[in-house]
């Protein structure tokens, strides 16, 4: 920009009004934050490019795009960036990708996100899903030693849907109309091993097959399991062939020796605590929820920077 151009816009500033010279300050705040971003994003090809078309690490520099290096591979010939293939790819508002971030960290709720952040509560609602699509996926490759499995149910939710419903609309999350378990509740199948490692997932019924196919992958041999003698999750023992505790929580046994579930009942009540603020979550993102509050238990309490959550949102590690 030559010397006359930038005192025209100094000149254009001195005329602005307190509320335009806010909107300017900010936009010049987002611009500023944008590099950081995409550093981080960069930082998925640290160790070198992986092309996201075909898995070719045969991939060279070719140029920039959008402030961002593009590369091309060898083997397929297509350009790519290190967004290419991720849910933040081809999102706008670089810039603020960091302030997402963080209140993804801080769990705030999308009315003050859209306000903090300045955009559309739809917007915000969209964002956090794409940020969370990649945290969701992350389980532990195992479960090892002792291992608690049990379920926790939450109340079905339409939440966000105006049409179709066959009952008239909750407010602040709602009660089941019957109660104990029923087709209003959703399990959710939570296995924790004494190490910390947590495995969870929606399942959409709670017995023996479905359980045991949802925990085969994460449960090997030479697992314990611990569970609360329920007949699904005995049966699940027997179907993978590891040993297996019951305790009798309904007659009131809590601990029998080394064997108890309070680890993974534990887990319930921080999930259930953390899920309730939220006033109630629509059934077909809890998914997504259940792999940000996993993010946030892995953090053992030192919480995750907003750094760490963008890193994690394109796909790198936390």
């Amino acid at each position: 920009m030559r010397h006359f151009q930038l005192n025209r816009i100094t000149a254009a500033l001195r005329q602005l009004t307190p509320i335009q010279r806010k909107l300017v300050a900010a936009e010049l705040a987002m611009l500023d934050a944008q590099p950081v971003s995409i550093r981080i994003a960069e930082s998925r090809f640290a160790a070198g490019a992986v092309c996201p078309h075909c898995q070719s690490e045969r991939a060279i520099r070719h140029g920039h795009g959008n402030g961002m290096q593009r590369y091309r591979c060898k083997d397929c010939r297509r350009t790519f960036t290190a967004l290419t293939g991720t849910p933040l790819n081809r999102l706008h508002k670089r810039g603020l990708w960091l302030r997402q971030a963080e209140a993804l960290a801080e769990g705030r709720s999308l009315r003050e996100v859209a306000g903090d952040i300045g955009t559309h509560l739809g917007t915000a609602h969209r964002w956090r899903h794409r940020f969370l699509t990649m945290p969701e996926r992350i389980q532990p490759p195992a479960l090892v030693g002792v291992t608690e499995v049990d379920e926790a149910y939450f109340l079905l939710s339409f939440k966000g849907k105006r049409q179709g419903l066959d009952r008239a609309p909750r407010k602040r999350g709602g009660r089941a109309a019957k109660r104990g378990l029923s087709i209003e509740q959703v399990p959710v199948l939570v296995a924790r091993d004494r190490s910390g490692a947590t495995m969870d997932c929606v399942v959409s019924t709670a017995n023996t097959v479905t359980l045991s196919a949802s925990l085969k992958p994460f449960i090997p041999l030479d697992t314990v399991l611990c569970t609360d003698g329920s007949k699904s999750l005995a049966g699940v023992a027997r179907s993978l062939g590891v040993e297996h505790h019951a305790i009798n929580v309904s007659a009131g046994i809590r601990v029998d020796g080394p064997w108890h579930i309070q680890n993974v009942n534990a887990y319930h009540s921080r999930l259930k605590s953390w899920v309730a603020k939220f006033r109630g979550v629509a059934t077909c993102y809890l998914t997504n929820y259940l792999g940000w509050f996993r993010a946030i238990d892995r953090a053992k309490g030192n919480g995750l920077k907003p750094v760490q959550w963008l890193a994690l949102a394109v796909g790198g590690s936390s």
